[in-house]
């Protein structure tokens, strides 16, 4: 069975986040026993990027959401960073400018989408326009409900074009989250991440774990899945990010392309040139 399976929201059902537990470590129990397991992910990230970037008929879309302080910025750092930054974008998608509130919600997320070869990660995403604005009352239950069904329309349309889609909710505690947030009101590398809406926000936890569920299950599809990751614990975050994203380029079933030059001919150049710089350097 792929591991795959074991976070994701299957197409089509219920999903209730109150029976998946943000503590879990799978099989490992420290950050520990996982250390060589996460660093083979990593060059295995490594390897299936250039694959992508070479093969240049694929590319890879992630998408990552949390509550506050859930993790996003966390994957980025320790995930991602094993893929090559001159084939990657990491863009956050905060509050809408006026200039996008001039145009439909999907509007600023298309210049961001991935071209082939390329990696685009998304750090919030166009699912904020079915959270915070529902949440928050700024739209109703039809609009939401609509913006669901344009969501799919436009991610059937990247996947029909060979974008690779993997969405994960980075799913930590109540109780996790506050912790976090003292550590970071310890930390001067960090204090400055805290804002106002950390504590007003949080008293709309409820509120956002439904607008988080009904999301998922109108929009988790064959080619657009999501996966709800148990983030309370880093590093078991970090293993199971990496091995999904690992499985799923790997079905791509990727190959290096043939090369456009005769190499039987380079490589007699090549010698030829070795040749000339050993007779040169002889005879001074």
């Amino acid at each position: 069975m792929s591991y795959r399976k074991s976070f994701l929201v299957e197409p089509g059902q219920k999903l209730r986040l109150s029976q998946i537990d943000p503590s879990s470590k799978e099989k490992h129990e420290t950050s520990e026993t996982v250390a060589a397991e996460l660093e083979a992910f990593r060059q295995k990230l490594t390897r299936l990027q250039a694959l992508l970037y070479a093969a240049h008929k694929h590319s890879l879309l992630i998408v990552l959401q949390a509550m506050d302080a859930g993790g996003k910025d966390g994957t980025v750092n320790h995930v991602f960073a094993a893929f090559n930054a001159q084939g990657t974008t990491v863009t956050g998608f905060k509050q809408p400018t006026p200039v996008e509130r001039d145009h439909d919600f999907l509007w600023r997320v298309h210049p961001h989408v991935p071209g082939p070869g390329k990696v685009a990660i998304f750090n919030r995403s166009h699912y904020e326009d079915v959270l915070i604005t529902r949440v928050h009352k700024l739209i109703d239950e039809a609009t939401c409900k609509a913006r669901y069904e344009q969501i799919r329309c436009f991610e059937r349309g990247l996947a029909d074009n060979g974008t690779c889609i993997l969405k994960f909710f980075l799913h930590i505690s109540r109780e996790e989250q506050l912790a976090r947030f003292a550590e970071r009101l310890q930390d001067p590398a960090r204090n400055w991440k805290i804002s106002e809406s950390d504590y007003t926000e949080r008293e709309l936890w409820d509120d956002y774990i439904a607008a988080f569920q009904d999301a998922m299950e109108a929009t988790s599809t064959k080619h657009a899945p999501w996966f709800v990751i148990p983030a309370n614990h880093k590093w078991a975050r970090n293993l199971a990010v990496s091995r999904i994203v690992v499985e799923s380029l790997e079905e791509l079933d990727m190959a290096f392309p043939k090369p456009t030059v005769d190499l039987a001919d380079i490589a007699r150049r090549y010698h030829a040139a070795v040749q000339e710089q050993l007779s040169h350097a002889t005879r001074s």
